[in-house]
């Protein structure tokens, strides 16, 4: 499932004319449900609410409905017009965007382009620690990165209000998907008197002022957020979903049991041992389409007996991605020999020497390697593998500790920890294999390779080489598709030289869905889902 970036060409003319704006798409003769109450489970309970402080998909699926950027994404993950109704650009550096004349806040107040500018500075602040402050240098953003760094102040960021309707952004470099960029989250807009009146408790019901097509009603830690319809977003009249209740659930064995007596509408996964049953029993209510996403493992590169690069190539190699894909999972997932999925667009692999190689001889050279970093029978190699609490990750666990175990006598001691605990263990680097994933920001291999380079703030195995970054810096310099792909594929060769993380197995995007719940993006490779286009069909 690919997807080209069709914004290239589309992009330097106006968007208004590339493509229609996606909405619940009902079709003539449907008859809706009376209760157009939607339940949606998520992970865990979000991090926080905040566009510039989230981190992960628990709380990324709720702000996708309570707030909107520039462009969103279409059933397929391709481009069309959100806040801004249309953009151009004549050097792929310097990109105008003009906002909607009835782009409104949730309080009825207009969304201007000083929100977008306000929203982008405060993203980049330092003094704010975004998770995702790096996205603005890799979208390349002028100044963003030595701002990032401290060494300028916010309000040299490359972004400018011509006027109230009209936004402007020069970038550091030619980047001709940049509207693609411009559909994540992070640089989604807030409203400045808000979170200036509020503080750190403007997300809150009551306080949050939003511009999506929902509103926060009702928020309940660890149970429940209640978001009801905004009657002042733009594009309301076509918004079918009166309201939708987010539901926290680590265990996916929980969440399904709730499913079927009928108390969600759509899961996020399900238990991988119960693919089979489910299949039999609600055929039409399973989905395992694949998605631009690869499920890995960190190793801390800094500290403890991963900071030896033999030690993580040992451990790397000796997981049997087959076994991992085929048995232990079994949902559709494909083995990862590296961290770029094979839908990436743009992206053709290599095949690696790793990737060639019988599981016997990589367990033998596996062998040899922690023996030449000390370790054996009489000093087993010790080490904690860390990971969020959830039975497929558990699962997950259990068959790589497994293997390490058999094959390289290694004790792993396995922790779980709540989802909070676990972001607070990964951003100060307690652990020493910690489990991880990556859902692509848009469809290109950088959203996954520039994961790994030094100043990354998401680089969770602190992984440092100045050869890695060279060739990434180089890669967003080639004017060709063809030179892009062949750093790409020197890149994901030091990753595998190197193994600051074990990539295990590329994502489907496996969930269930009630038959009376449409116009859900099944086939979206980022699993970009807005309430506001679905509906509920009388049953």
């Amino acid at each position: 499932m690919k997807i080209p970036f069709r914004m290239t060409t589309c992009a330097l003319t106006l968007a208004g004319l590339c493509a229609p704006v996606w909405a619940a798409d009902v079709p003539a003769g449907t008859k809706l449900a009376a209760d157009q109450s939607l339940v949606r489970h998520i992970k865990d309970e979000p991090a926080s609410l905040d566009p510039v402080k989230a981190v992960g998909l628990p709380e990324i699926q709720v702000i996708r409905d309570l707030f909107e950027g520039l462009v969103n994404q279409n059933e397929k993950g391709q481009l069309e017009p959100g806040v801004a109704s249309k953009w151009q650009s004549n050097d792929n550096r310097t990109w105008t965007f003009t906002l909607r004349d009835n782009a409104r806040w949730s309080d009825g107040s207009p969304v201007t382009a000083q929100d977008f500018v306000y929203s982008w500075q405060r993203l980049v602040d330092p003094e704010n620690t975004s998770p995702f402050a790096w996205f603005a240098a890799l979208a390349g953003i002028n100044n963003a990165q030595a701002i990032i760094e401290g060494k300028m102040p916010a309000d040299k960021l490359g972004v400018t209000a011509v006027d109230a309707r009209t936004l402007r952004i020069q970038l550091d470099k030619p980047v001709p998907y940049f509207p693609n960029l411009t559909a994540n989250f992070s640089l989604y807009p807030v409203p400045e008197a808000v979170v200036k009146k509020f503080g750190n408790s403007w997300t809150r019901p009551g306080n949050l002022v939003g511009n999506g097509a929902y509103t926060l009603k009702e928020r309940i830690v660890n149970e429940k957020l209640v978001a009801v319809q905004n009657k002042n977003y733009w594009d309301n009249s076509k918004t079918v979903i009166s309201q939708v209740t987010f539901i926290p659930i680590n265990q996916e064995s929980s969440a399904t049991k709730r499913y079927l007596a009928g108390d969600i509408d759509i899961t996020e996964s399900f238990p991988k041992n119960l693919y089979q049953k489910l299949l039999k029993d609600i055929p039409a209510e399973v989905y395992t389409p694949p998605q631009l996403g690869t499920y890995y493992y960190a190793f801390n590169t800094q500290k403890g007996p991963t900071a030896d690069r033999r030690v993580r190539l040992a451990l790397s190699m000796t997981i049997d991605r087959q076994i991992m894909a085929e048995k232990v999972l079994g949902t559709g997932e494909k083995p990862a020999w590296r961290f770029t999925p094979d839908v990436t667009a743009g992206f053709k692999p290599e095949t690696s020497s790793f990737e060639q190689m019988s599981q016997e001889e990589a367990n033998a050279q596996a062998k040899t390697l922690l023996q030449a970093a000390g370790y054996g029978p009489n000093k087993p190699l010790k080490l904690t593998l860390l990971y969020n609490t959830s039975e497929n990750h558990q699962k997950i666990a259990i068959a790589v500790a497994s293997m390490w175990k058999k094959n390289l006598g290694v004790d792993v001691k396995l922790q779980n920890q709540e989802w909070k605990t676990y972001i607070d263990s990964r951003n100060t680097g307690n652990f020493d294999v910690i489990r991880a994933s990556w859902v692509g920001d848009y469809n290109e291999p950088s959203t996954f390779l520039s994961l790994l380079s030094a100043s990354h703030s998401g680089n969770i195995s602190r992984f440092n080489s100045p050869e890695y970054d060279k060739v990434l810096q180089q890669a967003s310099q080639e004017t060709t598709a063809q030179a892009r792909n062949q750093d790409y594929n020197q890149a994901e060769k030091i990753i595998q030289q190197q193994a600051p993380i074990a990539p295990i197995y590329q994502y489907t995007n496996g969930r269930l869905i009630k038959p009376w719940l449409k116009g859900y993006p099944i086939n979206n490779p980022e699993d970009v889902a807005y309430s506001r286009t679905m509906y509920i069909v009388a049953h």
